[in-house]
């Protein structure tokens, strides 16, 4: 039977173990170079097809780790509910022991969950992960854990995955001595398996591929217009949280873990309440750290200047209720937090190990943790200021962490890796 023109190609890359017809997904075992003579009609995975009108969309294998409510997990669930999923879908496979998987919503936008050994087993990890590639098909991989994308992204070459992803989305610094030894362990070997490299940012990119590597910026986007400053929701969210007026709020958000530093800001808190008595700061978020922090703040004597807000879905009026935004990270890949408190119009103070890049206001401190006295001292003179909470939106430095943009841009990275990766030769 003869082949509708549009399906003619022919099929070069025969490498990977894989052959894929272009926009189906269909994978063969390796063939002789040979032109397609059958229609295409089953689909197993990944990549679109059109012949009956109806696309069906490439399948990306997002490699989590521990869902555990951090920052990663919201970056790429934001990326998903923007992405144009009539040509990718998102897989998400995350470690057994994870504890907040947003399960119900990947299944309404159409994607899978797989739960998989946690990787502190890595020869089961590894095994499962082999499995799940050659029997999934995925022709694309992604992977979120940094220097630990080493394990699935092995596991994907064996199995044959054209396209590896290998994406950076931190550093390291001061306090994590046993993970900081596995980090520099691991790094050497960060390029060994991607075919491509992505990170949230140029420092974040630099500390984990090298400082001449070829990578591609892709930014923990947001959508913006949510995070723009509104006095009704000022107000409101302040009464919510028993904020008087007058009082001056600073706040944080982060993961209760070494890496965030949360203890340091009680220690600022208690030396600032002397001269700024009316001052309360607001945690937002949850981790393992959390008992320790709020056992200092009471040996401190000032967890009545102290609220722990817990995993929140409103962060985004938080931020509109806060007087002062603070992040005295040890490490950061970029600092997104710091970047949403912006675009809310409030002010920051970070530490010196926060990127740079992380200051689209161009009215942002940074402060080394060395430095007490200079964290107090700038909060200081924030609550002396009448802020004005409006921030130029047309920014460039704002608009290029706009979701819908970047969501659009992910998208033809996938489709155009997919391709090339595949050696899709067209025919007509």
């Amino acid at each position: 039977m003869a082949v509708p023109a549009r399906f003619a190609l022919r099929l070069k890359n025969t490498n990977s173990g894989f052959i894929w017809r272009e926009r189906t997904g269909l994978a063969c075992r390796p063939q002789v170079d040979r032109l397609q003579e059958e229609p295409i009609t089953a689909v197993m995975s990944g990549l679109s097809r059109f012949g009956d009108g109806n696309p069906v969309p490439i399948r990306v294998a997002q490699v989590m780790g521990k869902m555990l409510g951090g920052g990663v997990e919201s970056v790429v669930m934001n990326y998903y509910r923007h992405i144009d999923r009539n040509k990718v879908q998102f897989d998400f496979l995350v470690d057994a022991d994870s504890t907040r998987v947003p399960e119900e919503e990947i299944k309404a936008l159409g994607g899978r969950v797989f739960r998989i050994p946690p990787y502190q087993h890595p020869l089961r990890y590894r095994k499962e992960l082999v499995r799940l590639f050659r029997e999934e098909h995925w022709p694309i991989v992604h992977s979120h854990i940094n220097t630990l994308s080493v394990f699935p992204l092995s596991a994907a070459k064996k199995a044959g995955v054209p396209v590896r992803i290998a994406h950076s989305h931190s550093t390291m610094g001061k306090g994590e001595f046993a993970k900081n030894l596995m980090k520099l362990a691991l790094r050497p070997l960060s390029n060994l398996y991607p075919t491509e490299r992505f990170a949230c940012s140029e420092y974040a990119g630099k500390w984990l591929f090298g400082r001449n590597a070829d990578f591609t910026v892709i930014p923990n986007a947001i959508e913006l217009e949510k995070f723009h400053f509104d006095p009704v929701i000022r107000q409101e969210t302040r009464r919510e949280l028993g904020i008087a007026d007058g009082m001056f709020l600073i706040g944080h958000v982060g993961r209760f873990m070494p890496q965030k530093n949360q203890a340091f800001l009680v220690d600022v808190l208690a030396e600032l309440l002397p001269q700024k008595p009316d001052t309360i700061l607001a945690f937002v978020g949850d981790g393992p750290d959390r008992p320790d922090v709020q056992q200092h703040a009471q040996e401190l004597g000032i967890d009545d200047h102290i609220l722990f807000l817990g995993q929140r879905t409103d962060v985004n009026h938080l931020y509109q209720a806060f007087d002062a935004f603070c992040l005295p990270s040890r490490y950061e890949g970029l600092g997104m937090v710091a970047i949403e408190a912006q675009v809310a119009g409030c002010p920051c103070v970070l530490s010196d190990q926060v990127p740079h890049e992380a200051d689209i206001s161009r009215k942002t401190s940074f402060i080394s943790l060395e430095n007490k006295s200079s964290w107090i001292s700038t909060v200081l003179n924030i609550s002396s200021q009448t802020a004005n909470r409006q921030i130029e939106t047309s920014n460039t430095c704002a608009e290029k962490y706009d979701i819908s943009a970047s969501a659009n841009r992910l998208t033809s990275l996938y489709v155009s890796s997919a391709e090339s990766a595949n050696g899709w030769e067209e025919t007509l």
